[in-house]
């Protein structure tokens, strides 16, 4: 997975966490919305675990730009997000969306999900 997080400590300490997990392999981490799409396709990630607010492009935004250059499964982290972003962003094409500060093992389980229907084509 590629993980898309502006905070460098909790991105630090999700992609430990997450690279401690069974099944799971961090493969590239990046701190902005405007990098994701790029670095998503060059690292051929099956899954982009990405923050909802993020420098530069939102995360609807750059979820669909995932999607277009990658064709990866998007699950986007919120601590705040409104309605009205949720829809938006699952509108976008995201999976879902997963609290910030939940069960680690909570979250792993949702990566593992997005990346069923990738492992199945």
């Amino acid at each position: 997975m590629l993980l898309v997080e502006d905070n460098e400590v909790y991105r630090s300490s999700l992609e430990l966490l997450l690279g401690l997990q069974p099944g799971l392999e961090v493969v590239g981490v990046v701190g902005s919305g405007d990098e994701a799409a790029g670095a998503a396709a060059s690292l051929d990630a099956d899954v982009v675990l990405m923050d909802y607010r993020l420098p530069g492009i939102d995360g609807a935004a750059a979820t669909r730009s995932v999607i277009a250059s990658s064709g990866a499964a998007v699950l986007c982290l919120t601590a705040e997000a409104t309605p009205d972003e949720r829809a938006e962003v699952l509108d976008a094409g995201a999976l879902g969306l997963v609290e910030k500060g939940g069960p680690i093992d909570a979250l792993a389980h949702a990566i593992r999900e997005a990346a069923g229907p990738i492992d199945a084509r």
